[in-house]
């Protein structure tokens, strides 16, 4: 079993882990056991009432958030034509068609994110394996497979996230930085929030926001009073 450091420790006892916070509160006392040497990222999880295995219980969007995240995405844009210029003029980092795609399967993944115009989705598709399993893979329902390329790159740039939930029935997402005033973190995690109760699916029964925790990279987790969310 992972034994804690001391700083860890100091953490968790600032911190009474019977309560359930407000959002607000949350994200001050975040900040105040933080304690890493790095700008760590804050992490929202929740647990939710679907069953996954059902496609009409399937909780999945995009929003971008009101503060951003921290830093700016590397964002790849696959794509030809007078599209490739469009994505150049939208502040792309990387841009190309077939050639990219060669170089992806060559082991490049300088990126975090990729967009690709419908058309060369028929070269895309072959690197499903290689760009799935690190949630790159550029999809029309997050809007990363769109003729509409100058949209796309500065939505991302500016802070859009997915949230998906997984097999077991949870969403877990960046929301921001630790660096990042408690007000922002709380706007930024009160917007994803929002978000996943607006795309509750009606299939959807009992409880659905059933858990929610918040927490910073290195930090013992907060959990947040879930009925200020229920819809």
């Amino acid at each position: 079993m992972k034994k804690h450091g001391k700083k860890y420790r100091a953490a968790v006892e600032k911190i009474d882990a019977a309560r359930k916070y407000s959002l607000d509160e949350a994200a001050k006392t975040l900040k105040e056991i933080a304690f890493a040497r790095f700008d760590e990222t804050v992490e929202l999880t929740m647990w939710l009432g679907v069953d996954p295995r059902k496609a009409d219980q399937l909780v999945r969007g995009t929003l971008v958030l009101p503060h951003g995240l921290g830093k700016s995405k590397k964002v790849l844009v696959i794509a030809q034509g007078e599209k490739i210029k469009e994505a150049e003029e939208a502040g792309a980092d990387f841009v190309g068609g077939e050639d990219m795609v060669n170089k992806i399967k060559g082991g490049w993944l300088e990126f975090d994110a990729v967009v690709s115009t419908p058309d060369m989705m028929r070269l895309v598709g072959g690197l499903g394996k290689v760009l799935g399993p690190r949630g790159l893979m550029p999809n029309p329902k997050t809007g990363t497979v769109t003729f509409d390329v100058k949209t796309a790159v500065k939505e991302t740039k500016a802070g859009k996230v997915e949230y998906r939930v997984d097999k077991t029935g949870v969403i877990h997402t960046a929301v921001g930085k630790v660096s990042f005033d408690a007000e922002k973190i709380a706007d930024n995690a009160r917007a994803l929030i929002e978000a996943v109760v607006k795309a509750k699916p009606s299939t959807a029964k009992g409880k659905y926001m059933k858990k929610v925790n918040i927490a910073s990279t290195m930090s013992p987790g907060l959990l947040l009073d879930e009925g200020a969310f229920a819809k």
